[in-house]
């Protein structure tokens, strides 16, 4: 795999990472031992980041990444976690210094180190962006230590540009994928110029992009795919990247059939994601070993052909951009 900069930081990072959300909860029953199982092959396959947050299984998803890491010998690999949601009500009055650097620290004993090194406003209200009193707090705990630099996980293409206004944001996470293409104009095109790293979430939108996944899926009572299906509990956006269920599923039969002979729909769609340099990583998750070694296995897929490329772009813009183009 590709090792590069992440952004302005002094940290050498793989393009493709482990998204830690599926060990954490809220995708079924995933086991600690299968957790443990799927991180360990990332990490036995080169992955160099990983990304958790502390509302993943209520910290669940951040003890198995510091168990895992404290059992390895090694270069450490990059661990970005978030912080906000674990606010109640998640309102933007309750960004405050005070109560992100009480989440930084329930974060720091989770993950058994002094500093974490990235912290993310976990998908903080618009508002949050125009308080410059919320980024002054963070640039103290970084002073004191407490952080090694800070970014924004973002719902919309304008909360990441507005994020990036802030001289201190390091990163933004957001959606990005071939059902999610929005981003990779004047999103990235800024991102670059200011050297901010990207963090490419849900890039199989929420494994429908694997292929696997039929009319006849059945999805666990605790699976946000079924309970999260019209934004229920959260951001629609974040099931199946807010495309409509039926819909993705036909675009999916028409992207198959470019899929080169001996790659995996999963391989190919990530593979996608890392033809843009502006990605700095893309955080697919995974639920066991067996996802995590195919995961890895797609940055050493050949790029993509023009052809190839173009007929995406046509099947998401006739198919999906009608749906999410302009919503997020």
């Amino acid at each position: 795999m590709k090792q590069h900069s992440f952004g302005r930081m002094p940290f050498s990072i793989t393009n493709v990472g482990f998204g830690a959300w599926q060990i954490g909860g809220s995708w079924g029953d995933v086991s600690e031992a299968d957790g443990r199982a799927a991180l360990n092959a990332a990490l036995d396959a080169g992955m160099t980041f990983i990304d958790t947050a502390d509302v993943y299984g209520d910290g669940r998803s951040e003890k198995i990444v510091a168990d895992v890491l404290k059992s390895r010998s090694g270069t450490r690999p990059m661990v970005a976690t978030k912080a906000g949601r674990r606010l109640n009500p998640h309102v933007a009055d309750g960004y405050t210094k005070a109560n992100l650097e009480g989440f930084i620290d329930r974060s720091l004993r989770n993950l058994q180190v002094d500093s974490l090194d990235l912290v993310q406003l976990h998908c903080p209200p618009t508002e949050v962006l125009y308080r410059p009193e919320v980024f002054e707090g963070l640039n103290e705990l970084q002073k004191a230590g407490k952080i090694k630099g800070y970014g924004v996980s973002v719902s919309t293409v304008e909360e990441g540009l507005k994020a990036i206004e802030f001289p201190g944001v390091e990163s933004i996470q957001i959606i990005y994928n071939m059902f999610r293409q929005r981003p990779d104009r004047l999103f990235f095109q800024e991102a670059r110029r200011r050297n901010v790293a990207v963090i490419a979430r849900v890039p199989l939108a929420s494994g429908l992009l694997s292929g696997k996944i039929t009319r006849n899926t059945k999805f666990a009572s605790d699976d946000h795919r079924n309970f999260n299906r019209h934004g229920e509990a959260f951001d629609v956006g974040e099931t199946f990247a807010g495309v409509p269920f039926e819909v993705g599923l036909q675009a999916v039969e028409e992207v198959r059939k470019l899929v080169p002979q001996g790659a995996t729909m999963a391989a190919f769609a990530l593979r996608w994601i890392l033809m843009n340099d502006a990605v700095t990583v893309a955080i697919p998750g995974a639920r066991n070993a067996e996802q995590a070694r195919a995961n890895a296995a797609a940055a050493d897929l050949a790029p993509l052909s023009h052809d190839a490329m173009e007929a995406i772009r046509e099947i998401y813009e006739r198919l999906i951009a009608p749906h999410v183009h302009q919503r997020w």
